[in-house]
């Protein structure tokens, strides 16, 4: 009777073996994901107190840097890449580079919190941009879930006193952080689609690396370079460089091969909750009443989508037992 019991266990669970093995590697995509978001969300305070003492441009330059020379090492073995796959992490690679030009620019002259609330416009640009330029269809509760996160985006980005004049309230920090959240959501998109064809190891390395390229070719054409190396220079770089781009954009590459790039998104829309809190933390900005409800509504938008709008979507099968 035992051996029998044991036989038909074994049976039931071998008929969906495929389906346990891609909902596993699907919810540590996502938390992963979110933990991603919570240390850039949580570095925005740091990055706007050392540019102090370095200019944005040279900043992202040393720590980018950093990062590329950690995934070299990390990374050796899977260093050499086809043409194709080159081209894909370049292509990324120019889209990081430019998304994080403008924001580490706009953050001179816009708050850490504000900075981090703009940039999260990307969750609302990315579903918009698959609709318009892939034709892709976005399922009810991720339309859902992101018309409730774009609310609270509005009430924690938008003082009650400028009402809908939107406009008036925007200074040039800001827009700069807009065209920023732009460029990051094609970088989601196309990072995504990356994720499809070629090794996550060589993405990452490849995206990092050309930014760090690109941003050393920059400095000397945009910005006058200088800077004081002070503790707070080193510890910003240090952690932005290691952990928050080499570590972070390389988990990001390897869970967006088990997530798809609205939910990727939606979840990086916690980002200006995690810079609101780390603001209030160490800089004492405040949040109010209406801030607080569009932090709920972000987080409220973030779980409707994720919860419903994944199991709205088919799951699809594709990898073999033991890969």
């Amino acid at each position: 009777m035992e051996l029998e019991q044991t036989r038909a266990f074994h049976y039931s669970i071998s008929k969906f073996p495929n389906y346990s093995i891609v909902l596993s590697r699907s919810l540590k995509a996502h938390l992963l994901l979110v933990l991603v978001t919570f240390v850039w969300g949580a570095t925005f305070v740091e990055i706007k107190d050392a540019l102090q003492d370095i200019t944005p441009l040279l900043f992202n330059t040393v720590r980018m840097a950093l990062a590329a020379a950690c995934l070299a090492i990390v990374y050796r073995n899977h260093l050499r890449v086809s043409f194709a796959t080159f081209k894909a992490g370049s292509f990324i690679g120019a889209l990081m580079w430019l998304g994080y030009e403008l924001q580490t620019k706009g953050l001179v002259y816009t708050t850490p919190a504000k900075s981090g609330l703009l940039t999260g416009v990307s969750v609302v640009l990315v579903p918009v941009f698959l609709g318009l330029i892939w034709r892709r269809h976005v399922n009810h509760w991720t339309l859902a879930g992101i018309g409730c996160a774009f609310i609270g985006l509005f009430l924690l980005t938008v003082p009650s006193a400028h009402g809908m004049g939107i406009v008036a309230g925007v200074n040039r920090g800001d827009w700069m952080t807009l065209g920023c959240a732009a460029v990051f959501a094609f970088q989601i998109i196309f990072l995504g689609r990356a994720m499809q064809a070629h090794a996550f190891e060589q993405v990452a390395f490849l995206q990092i690396a050309v930014a760090a390229v690109l941003m050393a070719v920059t400095v000397p054409v945009v910005e006058h370079a200088s800077v004081v190396w002070s503790p707070r220079v080193l510890a910003a770089i240090v952690i932005t460089g290691i952990v928050g781009t080499a570590t972070a954009f390389t988990s990001q590459a390897w869970a967006q091969q088990f997530t798809p790039p609205t939910h990727t998104a939606l979840i990086f829309m916690m980002e200006p909750v995690f810079a609101w809190g780390t603001s209030y933390l160490l800089m004492r900005e405040r949040l109010g009443i209406r801030a607080s409800v569009g932090g709920v509504m972000i987080i409220a938008g973030v779980l409707l989508s994720e919860l419903k709008g994944s199991s709205a979507e088919p799951v699809e099968v594709t990898e073999e037992v033991g890969t």
